[in-house]
């Protein structure tokens, strides 16, 4: 596969912020083609369509969420930080991870299909279940804790709806979304991301400029654990969209979709729709102690601006989700498909896995309502040593061992292809990236013993970080050295 001209490249990446000639012709849709017919099967080159500027506003969009805004809120109400501290620690993580997420966005256009199905080529057709499961519990968590503070939005608008109402709300208009499909997602990201940015921007200045309480910078202070545990929710929100940005990338043509800028519209999308909100989750954090997000810029804000604000909350999250369980259906598919090859769900197949996979997010929503922040900040834990050491081994293998260069009909082959069942060396480097994670853990519900003589630093994911990619590099030059010398 050749690579775009510069032209192309330098047309494709300009274009990436900016509103551009209008949806309609950046998104075609043809009459009868509105709903999705596709789920893990390789994207034709005469189907592909869009530009990258699309992935800027979709991941700027779908991260304006409230449960962005309760993210940002951890550092001064969980971890003890102030304000300044607070910015300082999430850039930090944003800043340096995003850039490993949206590498793995670039990958979409490049082969045409999901990220699950690529990661085939690192771990084989069943190694890669591994992966894959941890990465349904991911899109579980995420959907569960955004019905959550998204009918906590809803209820600050609309008393009369209970909580369990809204999450059931958030739940259907999520599920129709997703069941449309990526067309759609795009075309509600990229109205989102213009109208609700506004509201969230001008909301952040109304909160920095007015109204703060006295000796507000005063509040919350330092501690290194703090800093590097803030640093590393940063860093988690970002690589937590690494197992599905390719899933919105891989639609558009090689030729309009270069690396360069396919990686840099998603990194600015993900990264400046991020800490938008978490600036705003840090403020209220600090000035309102103690009070739920939604309820707490309700009493900051004012009306109109708080209405204004908390509606966008709700919308927001249902599109967001919608990405979760589109994500959700895609894994499930993929790992059902290990087994019954060849298996292709129709439009009523991916229906039916969307509901069964949204109502079991509903029973955890209801479930871990009334102790959600609780519950949040022990997902985001389990979830970040799951991650990390999957993020190396994908990245490493696509850029410095097979520079881009796959069979993908081998994704789909009963055995494999020249990347069989299992690649035992990859997944042995996986599960051991995560148990050497395991000492230097520091969480409420384990603290192993390197964490502990660091005085409680969690260094967790920075472990998993610098063991993995060395041995995967090792482990990889052992087994496929005829391979390394073509391509390092």
């Amino acid at each position: 596969m050749t690579e775009p001209s510069a032209e192309d490249q330098e047309t494709a990446g300009a274009s990436c912020a900016a509103p551009g000639k209008g949806l309609a012709s950046t998104f075609p849709v043809p009459v009868g083609e509105i709903i999705e017919r596709r789920t893990v099967d390789v994207v034709p080159e005469d189907e592909r369509y869009g530009r990258t500027r699309s992935l800027f506003t979709l991941w700027f969009a779908g991260n304006l969420g409230p449960l962005t805004v309760v993210t940002g809120a951890l550092a001064p109400s969980v971890f003890g930080l102030s304000f300044w501290w607070s910015l300082a620690a999430l850039m930090t993580g944003h800043l340096g991870a995003g850039f490993l997420m949206a590498l793995h966005s670039a990958q979409g256009p490049r082969l045409g299909v999901p990220q699950m199905i690529q990661s085939r080529g690192q771990f084989g057709t069943v190694g890669a279940l591994a992966v894959i499961l941890a990465v349904i519990l991911m899109y579980q968590g995420f959907f569960a804790s955004n019905l959550v503070v998204g009918a906590q939005s809803l209820r600050e608008v609309v008393p009369a709806l209970p909580l369990s109402g809204g999450i059931v709300v958030g739940a259907v208009v999520s599920f129709l979304l997703a069941f449309v499909g990526y067309r759609l997602l795009h075309l509600v990201g990229a109205f989102y991301a213009w109208a609700f940015g506004a509201i969230q921007l001008t909301g952040m200045v109304w909160l920095l400029t007015t109204g703060l309480p006295e000796g507000f910078l005063e509040r919350g202070g330092f501690s290194l654990s703090g800093f590097l545990a803030t640093m590393s929710v940063g860093a988690l929100w970002q690589i937590s969209s690494a197992p599905y940005v390719s899933d919105y990338s891989r639609y558009m043509p090689a030729s309009a979709a270069s690396i360069r800028s396919t990686l840099w519209c998603t990194y600015a999308g993900n990264v400046l729709g991020s800490l938008l909100p978490m600036v705003i989750g840090v403020t209220i954090g600090l000035a309102a102690p103690g009070t739920e997000p939604p309820a707490a810029q309700s009493q900051l804000l004012g009306a109109p601006l708080a209405q204004l604000t908390l509606w966008s909350f709700a919308l927001i999250t249902m599109l967001t989700n919608s990405m979760n369980l589109y994500g959700a259906v895609l894994c499930t598919v993929t790992a059902v498909q290990t087994f019954a090859t060849g298996w292709l769900p129709g439009r009523l197949g991916r229906a039916m896995l969307g509901a069964g996979v949204g109502a079991l997010s509903v029973l955890l929503a209801a479930a871990f309502a009334d102790d959600f922040l609780n519950s949040y900040v022990n997902f985001l834990a389990v979830l970040q040593y799951l991650l990390v050491p999957w993020t190396v081994i994908n990245l490493i293998d696509f850029y410095l061992v097979r520079r881009g260069e796959y069979a993908v009909a081998d994704f789909f082959a009963p055995d494999g292809g020249r990347y069989g069942r299992v690649n035992t060396p990859a997944l042995s480097v996986y599960l051991l990236g995560i148990a050497m994670e395991v000492p230097f853990m520091a969480q409420t519900m384990y603290t192993g013993p390197a964490a502990a003589a660091l005085g409680g630093l969690d260094l967790g994911w920075l472990a998993g970080l610098l063991f993995t990619a060395p041995a995967y590099l090792l482990a990889v030059r052992c087994t496929a050295r005829p391979l390394l010398r073509t391509h390092l």
